[in-house]
C-alpha cells in the first residue's frame, strides 16, 4: 500500500490512529463543555476503538480473510457497546463517578477533563492493538485456535450483552430504586459485564496465534484486568454503589463474588 514497507506502514497506522482518536476525544470534550456530561467519553471510546481497529485490520498485511474477520469482530463489538452506552448516557444526568471528579477538581475540572479525554484516546490505541496483530497474522483462517477464538469472542460479547439486558430489565421495574440486581448473571458476580468484557479480549490472542508478535495481544486483557480490579472499574463503581445503596449493597458484597462468576455465599460467608 502506497509503496511502504511493513515498518513504515505500521508507523503510518499508529500515527493516523492516534490523530483520529485524539480528534474524536477533543470533539467530545467540547460537547461536554455544553452538556456538562463527561460520560460521553465512554461512548466515544468504544466507537473510536471500532473505527481505528477496523481501519488497522483492513490495511494490514496478513491473510485476507483474517483481516476481514478481525475488522468485522471489532466493528460488531464496537457497534453494540457504542449504541448501548449512547442510550445510557445521552439525555441522562452525568454518571456519579464523573460528577464526583467534577466536584473534586472544582474550577480546574474542564482542563483536567481535557487531559482525561486525551488519555482515553491513548487507550484506544491499546485496545485496537490486538485487532491489528490478528490482521497481520499470515496463517490461513479457521485453524483450531481460530475456532476457539471465535467461541471465546461469542461467549464474551454474548455474556456482556446478556448482563446489560438483565440489569436494564431490573432497573425498569418501579420497585428497583435503591435495590441491587441479583438476577441472572448478577447472582454469580457483582460485575458480570466487566468479567465477560475481559473474556472477549482473550479471543484476539487466540486469533493471533501463529502470527508475528502474537503474544503482544495478551497485553490488552492483562492491563484491562488490572484497571478493572484496582483502578477505574470496580473500585469507583462499588464506592458509588455503597454511597447510594448502603447496607443493601454491603450485603451483596458479602455474599457475591466481585468479578469471577461463582455461586453466592450464605449470609456471613467470606467474599470471593
Amino acid at each position: 500500500m502506497l509503496g511502504l514497507d511493513d515498518t513504515e506502514m505500521l508507523v503510518v497506522q499508529i500515527g493516523l490512529g492516534a490523530l483520529i482518536a485524539s480528534g474524536i476525544m477533543t470533539c467530545m470534550w467540547l460537547i461536554q463543555l455544553r452538556t456538562r456530561n463527561a460520560g460521553i467519553v465512554d461512548v466515544a471510546w468504544s466507537g473510536a476503538i471500532g473505527l481505528v481497529g477496523a481501519g488497522w485490520a483492513l490495511s494490514a498485511s496478513g491473510d485476507g480473510m483474517r483481516r476481514v474477520l478481525a475488522a468485522t469482530l471489532i466493528a460488531a463489538w464496537s457497534l453494540r457497546l457504542t449504541v448501548y452506552l449512547f442510550f445510557r448516557v445521552v439525555g441522562h444526568p452525568e454518571e456519579g463517578r464523573y460528577a464526583t471528579l467534577r466536584r473534586t477538581w472544582g474550577e480546574a475540572a474542564n482542563a483536567k477533563l481535557f487531559g482525561f479525554f486525551q488519555m482515553q484516546a491513548l487507550t484506544v490505541l491499546l485496545f485496537a492493538m490486538p485487532v491489528g496483530i490478528v490482521a497481520n497474522n499470515p496463517q490461513p483462517l479457521l485453524g483450531a485456535a481460530d475456532i476457539l477464538g471465535l467461541l471465546v469472542w461469542s461467549i464474551g460479547v454474548g455474556g456482556v450483552a446478556l448482563a446489560d439486558w438483565q440489569l436494564a430489565r431490573f432497573k425498569r421495574r418501579p420497585n428497583s430504586r435503591g435495590r441491587t440486581c441479583r438476577e441472572g448473571l448478577w447472582r454469580y458476580s457483582r460485575h458480570p459485564n466487566y468479567f465477560f468484557e475481559w473474556v472477549h479480549w482473550w479471543s484476539y490472542v487466540l486469533l493471533a496465534l501463529g502470527g508475528p508478535w502474537w503474544w503482544l495481544a495478551a497485553v490488552t486483557p492483562l492491563v484491562l484486568l488490572y484497571f478493572l480490579l484496582y483502578v477505574t472499574g470496580i473500585p469507583p463503581t462499588e464506592a458509588q454503589a455503597v454511597a447510594s445503596r448502603g447496607e443493601e449493597y454491603r450485603d451483596y458484597q458479602r455474599t457475591t463474588s466481585v468479578f469471577f462468576p461463582w455461586f453466592p455465599k450464605a449470609q456471613g460467608g467470606r467474599n470471593l
